[in-house]
């Protein structure tokens, strides 16, 4: 089975914890199964969490943690090796799901490093960048038909993102297989441009070449910097 899952969470901290989980459920025949929750993991959502995704403390009122949730037995149901658990920046959703007691036995696919491997061209790699530079909402209107998502897709939405992932993962598939792209993804991933800071957007390549010290102040200084920038850095800078 193919699990293509989002969470919404009360933040980006290290202690954020999980306050909504959308996924779809893909089995070997096709048959699919959509699913959203709001959960409540006893943290409060901050203004600024609520103002990206719309959830806010009164909504998870009354709600179950994780554990408790139908989200959860359905998850621990397909918690075999041969489920794959798809999502964009599957680390920090995997990471997330473990601090709530949940720990997945099968593989994953991260669809933000595969996109930096197989599109390295595009300007950026957020969900969203990705879902209009590709033209992926061309598709929303059937895959939320066959997944019964009346509504649509809203943005920053668990369910309506997990639909986008999905809709990634099978334009990558256009271009590789899925053993090629597990196989990919075992690897570190070499990044042509700098996704943040002061030279966000230029190639480290070129930066390497006028603006060493920046590198290199960014490797030492920023601990939980991802690996593979940190790889794509120490590559440019050691020529």
């Amino acid at each position: 089975m193919l699990i293509f899952l989002d969470l919404e969470t009360t933040g980006l901290e290290e202690d954020a914890k999980i306050c909504s989980v959308g996924l779809i459920g893909v089995e070997t025949d096709g048959t699919l199964h959509a699913m959203y929750e709001l959960l409540n993991e006893g943290k409060k959502i901050p203004p600024q969490a609520s103002a990206i995704h719309h959830i806010t403390n009164e909504m998870v009122r009354g709600k179950p943690k994780l554990l408790e949730s139908e989200v959860y037995a359905f998850l621990q149901k397909h918690n075999s090796k041969t489920t794959t658990i798809v999502s964009h920046n599957a680390p920090f959703d995997l990471q997330k799901l473990m601090a709530c007691g949940y720990e997945f036995a099968g593989e994953t696919i991260d669809t933000l490093r595969l996109t930096r491997a197989l599109i390295p061209e595009c300007e950026f790699f957020s969900l969203q960048f990705l879902r209009y530079e590709l033209k992926l909402y061309k598709q929303e209107p059937s895959e939320c038909l066959a997944c019964g998502m009346q509504d649509g897709v809203t943005p920053h939405n668990a369910l309506g993102d997990a639909l986008v992932t999905k809709l990634l993962y099978e334009y990558l598939l256009e271009d590789t297989c899925h053993e090629k792209m597990v196989t990919l993804l075992e690897r570190k991933i070499l990044l042509h441009k700098l996704p943040f800071g002061k030279y966000q957007g230029r190639t480290i390549e070129e930066i390497a070449a006028y603006d060493r010290g920046y590198l290199e102040w960014i490797l030492s200084n920023i601990l939980d910097l991802d690996e593979d920038l940190r790889y794509s850095i120490d590559y440019h800078l050691k020529g």
